[in-house]
């Protein structure tokens, strides 16, 4: 505890220092998701010597972590209960780039599962931060009704950084549910969102699905969870092949983090496009040779595309009512060289940057990682 209080000591300090200096600093941690946000300005500010399990209740289902803590570590003490975060946060990468908590929450990102159980943002009980003042602020706590007023907690799950530095953070856990399987289906992307769509409305422990393929065809993979009972009884009514358990889990594992066979045949020139769309939404008319892949039961949708061709999906995923936003750069211009999707409208620019104002006066926190000029 003594080395932890010295280190955030001395955190503060820099803090401190870069206000008075307009020094930026650049908050990382295990910097897996350094390929992504519009810029990657000023003095590295590591955060991987806050680490460790500050309090964990697992009768309670509330774990409280400093945000360095490696999210492997994390991981692994809840399965130690039979507990989890159901939400899949991706790692994108192997030490010594291991994603972290702090980063977890910073980015808000969320893995396969997330249309079926929630967010990053949904699990957060309470944050500890420093401020671009060196204040160290405390929001929220270990409960889901905790406070009145602003829910700053959440406000940070996806600011990449730019509102402040997390020390540690409280999350809500589930236990690990008792059934999950795997079914593969051979089709094409209209027909699967067919299926997905029709699927959506029984009462079917639906948990994760993905679509590969091209204009000849495909293959979905439907994910479900929960009770032993009602994970047999969709097998049997849904059909399609069922995967081995252990050959399952490592292709999930693949899609979370980016690294199926899908995601390592992008071109060098072409960037990695995310598509945010209503589930409901049709197969998009997609730029010529762009490959797609579908998730979160057609709300998420990866394409592999140049960067020309951004007018062209930006206006194909407004006509269905989403938006497009590159996710990966290409390699040329990687790390650094994706963006995040802009907001819709004037009114909240203007409530972004009063916010990023409020909590950093001095925007010293990862200039330009979500917006240029914040």
């Amino acid at each position: 505890m003594h080395g932890m209080d010295a280190a955030l000591a001395q955190i503060t300090e820099r803090v401190r220092a870069a206000a008075a200096d307009q020094t930026p600093l650049r908050i990382r941690g295990g910097g897996s998701k350094d390929f992504h946000g519009l810029a990657l300005h000023g003095e590295v500010l590591d955060t991987r010597v806050l680490t460790g399990i500050v309090d964990y209740e697992p009768s309670e289902l509330v774990v409280t972590v400093r945000s360095g803590t490696p999210l492997a570590d994390l991981e692994a003490a809840l399965a130690a209960q039979g507990q989890c975060l159901p939400f899949e946060p991706p790692h994108f990468g192997t030490p010594p780039q291991a994603g972290t908590v702090g980063g977890m929450v910073a980015t808000g990102l969320s893995g396969p599962a997330r249309a079926s159980v929630g967010a990053v943002r949904d699990y957060l009980l309470g944050v500890v931060l420093l401020n671009g003042q060196a204040e160290l602020l405390t929001f929220g706590g270990q409960v889901m009704k905790n406070v009145a007023g602003y829910d700053v907690p959440r406000l940070m799950a996806g600011s990449w950084g730019t509102l402040g530095l997390l020390t540690e953070v409280s999350l809500k856990v589930l236990p690990v549910v008792p059934a999950e399987a795997t079914l593969r289906f051979e089709c094409g992307q209209d027909e699967a969102l067919r299926r997905l769509h029709a699927w959506g409305g029984q009462p079917l422990p639906l948990n994760a699905s993905r679509w590969e393929g091209g204009a000849d065809g495909g293959v979905l993979h439907l994910r479900l969870r929960g009770a032993v009972a009602a994970v047999e009884a969709a097998c049997r009514s849904l059909g399609g092949e069922r995967l081995e358990p252990a050959m399952a889990a490592v292709q999930w594992g693949a899609c979370r983090d980016q690294v199926l066979p899908w995601f390592a045949a992008r071109r060098p020139d072409q960037a990695l496009w995310r598509l945010s769309l209503p589930a409901t939404a049709p197969v998009l008319a997609l730029p010529e040779a762009a490959q797609a892949l579908v998730e979160w039961h057609g709300a998420l949708r990866w394409v592999q595309a140049p960067e020309a061709a951004g007018d062209a999906l930006r206006e194909a995923a407004r006509s269905a009512g989403g938006s497009a936003a590159v996710f990966r750069a290409p390699a040329a211009r990687e790390p650094g060289g994706a963006g995040h999707a802009p907001l819709p409208s004037r009114a909240l620019e203007q409530i972004h940057a009063r916010l990023k104002h409020s909590f950093d006066p001095a925007g010293i926190f990862n200039p330009g990682r979500m917006a240029a000029g914040w």
